[in-house]
């Protein structure tokens, strides 16, 4: 089974450094060939090699005539290098397809150049050779030279120069960073924040060493399902730069990471003056202590801030080597402050720090503070809302993946070790401060118990301290209390300062880098083309100068405003709200079942992604439900904005695949569902061509099939097999687009046939599915019937013939001046041509003029300058009215404005409908479906049915009674009761004239003569027919006399 012609069904995938394919030549002796060496050898064979493995596994000879360009390779036995430096045999390198498994062919082995996506930054994609190519090739039966054969073989493959261009922007010397560097560091800094040094110990508190476990628990539950869920979506494909926002688009597609990338770009933003602050807070406090303030406590966390911030735009402005070597030197001190603090506990305490609560391990303390005891106004859910900000941060790794060596690999191995030693030292120092410092504490040395005291049974009091009073009035220490009880109980309080300070920088470092990556990568993908400013990279590593830029000023903005309070519940809500979708997109994409869904990671599981998404949703309410509310509402606005732009763009989104599964369902529950009237909708197939060529037939069906049925645009192309094929095959994409540009609702069908007739009895035999098959045939007049061929008209006339043996509805449709306008197009586009060529020329004339009269330097720089073609402006095919008046005279101005009527509104008119015989109803429900559309609505439906002449009112009263049953709305009824009377003379007169050329007047003829024309014209009219037919040819011209009586000024004859 040949698969040269099969889509890429591994797009996206994993490139590796697979083993490459490689064809080796081994001395064996073979009749009539010349010897290499001295010694006899064996003849030569071909060796075919995947690696190590399948030595001599698969030997395959060539044929003896080219054993001497082989031997042109051969060194002591060993095959050379060509100047060139590619091998002679490797199948991989550009002359692969000379002999591939010993043949002279074309055919590509697996290559990862061919799975590639258009545009892909990891390099060109290459198109494997067709069918039609190697059949040519074989039929050529000559020697492929290794220039030609190459362009053949590759297709459209990129030439060797756009190549070598891609190795050299890999080897730019570009700054990547591994699993540790790159995310490890930085997770484990964004999850280790100030909460770990001021309010890890007031949780422990509140909540007991027991309950501050579930807290802890809880918030890991949410990060590691998180972070299982990014890293089974890293592992399915490669992994650009955007972190959050592109694992989310490409997997939900860009209406989900459009609205989810903008708000966590501005999130992380934010983050970075939170931060900041946070540090400046810390820096006022200590210089309050030492009597230092500048202004006073707002203003001076202002311009503290400011200066961080300026140092820190400038370290990440540096770059990304800079910033992670400040992020390393951030991670040792922070680890050292959090060895600091476990040193601490095991030294023993003095009467200062046991007076303000902390007496080393006690298994009295441990027991005393494992329960809760909330106080006023606390509960569990408040104390978790404020420590789970502590454990979010588990993307910061994932923010840089475009500076990542291996995105697949580094962010699930990083972000999950992070979670784990993060986890385990927020358990530690939990455990710590529980068994080592009680809850409250007065700070005085003097509240030590005497003898003969009474002791209220707490810890303390067993320990030779009395803190009840604490009970009755506000202390200042323990657990409780003192938000440095970490400062108190470490080995050297200042180092736990220095934690602090690196934890606030680090983490507004890694937002300040995080939030231009994800916002560049937003713009690259043009979904806000307001943005696309900020999409330039500059430098080796693409650096987003002018996003650093945009966060400085975010930042600074919400420093100064200095009023975070409010903004924090938002802000962790966005980070929430991303977290969500990353556990939605995993569960999607794994409900979708899609082929292309192959994650590399496998421990995970759909319904453990959707429960993660869940629990992410309820700690937002948790957390603060206004937040929560406002975060959904930015995020439904910009998700309903994304999708009216319709950014131009195709992800393989898992929506894709969810929406093909679920109409690939709808529609087999359709089969199961019987054919009823009330819903019965005309679903038509429309022989426009190419639909662009007889627009006012897709026009006038579309008008009623919009929304309501099924429209099929069918093409048939006639002629010999290969070249039909090939020309149908290369539109089908095009015109589809052009439907879809036009905003017609509709598909594009064709098929190549032998004849025009076969065609459309395959297209109304295959077309459909299931129900949706279609039941209504729509065909032009074919209004050159008097020149046409006879070929044709026998065709034409077959087809409806063929439609009603298929039980399907015919539909008619004449304008006076014809559908197609196939040579209109020819013109405008040969203008067009016209009009780039004179471009092109005034370009090149330009040019030469601006090289001819400079010199210098000026001159230097315009014979640099490239011939620069403008493109015009492409016009709608649809708007074919606005060729210029000048170039009327080559085509029927009439026909163009003929081709549009259907587009414009109707006016004030009527619909005539001349019901005469009962069809069905096809007749009455497509004018009543006109009427529903807006260019329609002003027209009104004015039924004509035949009747007796003395029963006129009889007649119309009964059809008025049918159509109210019908609940058809008309405007008056006409009975016509003189249809069978004879037409006038000057009318039968016409007929007879019209008809003339194709009589036979075999009566006027010998009998030989007239049996001899009947054999050799069996399609003309005999008298005989004629008389047999002639009751019912007066009633057809009689007719159009009534047409023309009654209908003139209609704006839609149905008939």
């Amino acid at each position: 089974m040949s698969l040269n012609n099969s889509s890429n069904v591994f797009l996206d995938s994993v490139p590796s450094n697979t083993t490459r394919f490689q064809v080796n030549v081994i001395n064996e002796s073979h009749e009539g060939s010349g010897a290499v060496n001295d010694n006899a050898d064996p003849p030569h064979y071909e060796e075919t090699s995947f690696g190590e493995e399948a030595q001599n596994r698969l030997r395959i000879s060539f044929r003896p005539g080219n054993q001497e360009c082989y031997d042109n390779f051969l060194q002591n036995g060993e095959t050379a290098k060509t100047d060139a430096s590619f091998h002679a045999y490797d199948s991989h390198t550009n002359t692969y397809y000379l002999q591939t498994f010993g043949h002279n062919t074309m055919d590509a082995v697996p290559k990862i150049e061919y799975y590639r996506n258009t545009g892909s930054i990891s390099g060109p994609k290459v198109n494997r050779p067709s069918l039609l190519e190697i059949h040519e090739q074989l039929a050529k039966n000559v020697a492929v030279a290794p220039g030609s054969a190459d362009r053949v073989a590759n297709g459209d493959g990129v030439p060797g120069d756009e190549q070598a261009e891609n190795k050299e922007e890999d080897q730019g010397g570009a700054v990547k960073f591994g699993w540790v560097k790159g995310v490890l560091v930085r997770c484990m800094l964004n999850i280790w924040g100030v909460m770990l040094f001021i309010r890890l110990s007031w949780i422990v508190g509140e909540a007991g060493i027991g309950l501050g476990f579930v807290i802890i628990g809880l918030s890991v539950v949410v990060t590691t399902l998180t972070g299982i869920s990014m890293s089974a979506i890293c592992t399915n494909g490669v992994v650009r730069g955007g972190g959050a926002y592109y694992l989310i688009s490409r997997s939900l597609g860009p209406e989900f990471g459009g609205s989810i990338g903008l708000i966590f770009a501005f999130a992380n933003a934010v983050a970075v003056a939170m931060y900041v602050v946070g540090f400046a807070e810390t820096v006022v406090d200590l210089l309050k202590e030492s009597d230092s303030m500048m202004v006073d406590p707002t203003n001076d966390i202002r311009i503290i801030g400011t200066i961080t911030v300026v140092i820190l735009l400038g370290i990440s402005v540096a770059g990304m080597e800079w910033e992670a070597k400040a992020q390393v030197i951030l991670l040792v001190i922070l680890l050292i402050a959090i060895a600091n603090f476990f040193i601490g506990t095991v030294i023993p305490s003095n009467n200062e720090k046991k007076s303000r609560g902390f007496f080393n391990y006690q298994a009295s303390i441990f027991a005393e503070n494992f329960g809760p005891s909330f106080t006023k106004g606390e509960g569990f859910f408040s104390v978790f809302a404020i420590f789970f900000p502590a454990a979010t941060g588990i993307l910061a790794g994932a923010n840089i993946s475009g500076d990542l060596e291996d995105p697949q690999d580094a962010i699930p191995r990083g972000t999950m070790l992070a979670i784990f030693i993060t986890t385990v030292a927020y358990l530690a120092v939990a455990i710590c401060v529980g068994a080592c410092v009680v809850r409250d504490a007065t700070g005085s040395m003097n509240d030590t118990i005497i003898s003969g005291m009474n002791c209220n049974g707490s810890a303390a009091c067993g320990l030779g301290y009395d803190f009840s009073r604490c009970q009755h009035e506000p202390c200042q220490y323990g657990l409780m209390n003192n938000f440095q009880v970490m400062s108190m109980v470490s080995g050297f309080g200042p180092l736990i300062t220095a934690g602090i300070f690196s934890a606030t920088l680090s983490s507004a470092l890694a937002s300040l880098v995080s939030a231009p990556k994800v916002f560049q990568a937003l713009c690259k993908d043009n979904i806000y083309k307001a943005l696309q400013f900020f999409a330039k990279g500059y430098g080796k590593n693409n650096e987003p100068l002018r996003g650093y830029i945009l966060t400085f000023f975010i930042a600074m903005a919400f420093i100064l405003i200095a009023e975070l309070n409010t903004i924090a519940p938002i802000i962790s809500n966005f980070f929430l709200a991303s977290y969500a979708l990353i556990n939605f997109s995993c569960f999607h994409a794994s409900y979708a079942k899609s082929p292309g869904w192959r994650p590399a990671y496998g421990v995970y599981n759909m319904w453990v992604s959707l429960f993660g998404a869940v629990l992410c949703c309820a700690v937002m309410f948790i957390i603060n439900w206004w937040a929560a509310v406002i975060t959904y509402v930015i995020e439904f606005f910009l998700y309903i904005y994304v999708t009216y732009k319709k950014p131009d763009v195709n992800w393989g989104s898992s929506t894709q695949a969810l929406s093909y599964v679920s109409a690939l369902d709808n529609a087999l529950e359709l089969t199961t569902v019987e054919d009823h009237v009330k819903n019965f909708r005309p679903q038509c197939i429309v022989l426009t061509g190419g639909p662009m060529t007889r627009p006012a037939l897709l026009d006038i069906t579309h008008a009623f099939t919009k929304n309501s049925g099924l429209c099929i645009c069918c093409e048939v192309f006639v002629g010999p097999r290969k070249l039909c094929v090939k020309e149908m095959n290369s539109g089908m994409a095009k015109k589809q687009d052009w439907l879809i540009k036009n905003k017609i609702k509709a598909f594009y069908a064709a098929v190549a046939a032998d004849c025009f007739r076969d065609g459309v009895r395959s297209l109304l035999q295959a077309s459909g599915l299931g129900r949706m098959k279609p039941n209504t045939l729509v065909v032009g007049y074919k209004k050159n019937w008097r020149k046409a061929p006879l070929t044709e008209i026998e065709n034409y006339v077959g087809i409806i013939h063929d439609a009603f043996d298929f039980e399907i509805g015919v539909v008619i449709v004449r304008i006076s001046q014809g559908f197609d306008i196939s040579q209109v197009l020819q013109v405008q586009d040969e203008l067009e041509k016209l009009e780039q060529e004179r471009l092109a020329l005034e370009a090149t004339i330009k040019d030469n003029e601006c090289e001819e009269g400079s010199g210098g330097i000026r001159g230097l720089f315009n014979k640099a300058r490239k011939l620069n073609i403008t493109k015009p402006t492409p016009k709608k095919e649809s708007s074919i009215n606005t060729i210029q008046s000048m170039h009327v005279g080559e085509f029927n101005q009439k026909l163009v404005e003929a081709s549009t009527q259907f587009k414009k509104k109707q006016g004030k008119g009527t619909i005539d409908v001349w019901w005469l015989f009962d069809d069905g109803g096809l007749t009455l429900l497509i004018p009543y479906i006109l009427t529903l559309r807006k260019k329609w609505k002003d027209c009104k439906l004015r039924i004509y049915v035949g009747g007796k002449i003395n029963r006129i009112e009889e007649e119309k009263i009964a059809m008025a009674s049918l159509l109210s049953k019908f609940r058809i709305k008309f405007a008056d009824i006409h009975i016509i009761g003189d249809i069978n009377i004879k037409p006038n003379k000057e009318s039968w007169k016409v007929f007879e004239e019209m008809i003339e050329p194709y009589r036979l007047h075999e009566s006027c003829k010998d009998l030989t003569t007239a049996e001899k024309l009947k054999r050799e014209t069996p399609w003309k009219i005999t008298d005989a027919e004629l008389e047999a037919v002639k009751e019912k040819s007066y009633r057809q011209v009689r007719l159009n006399e009534l047409l023309q009586e009654h209908s003139r000024a209609a704006n839609l004859i149905v008939l």
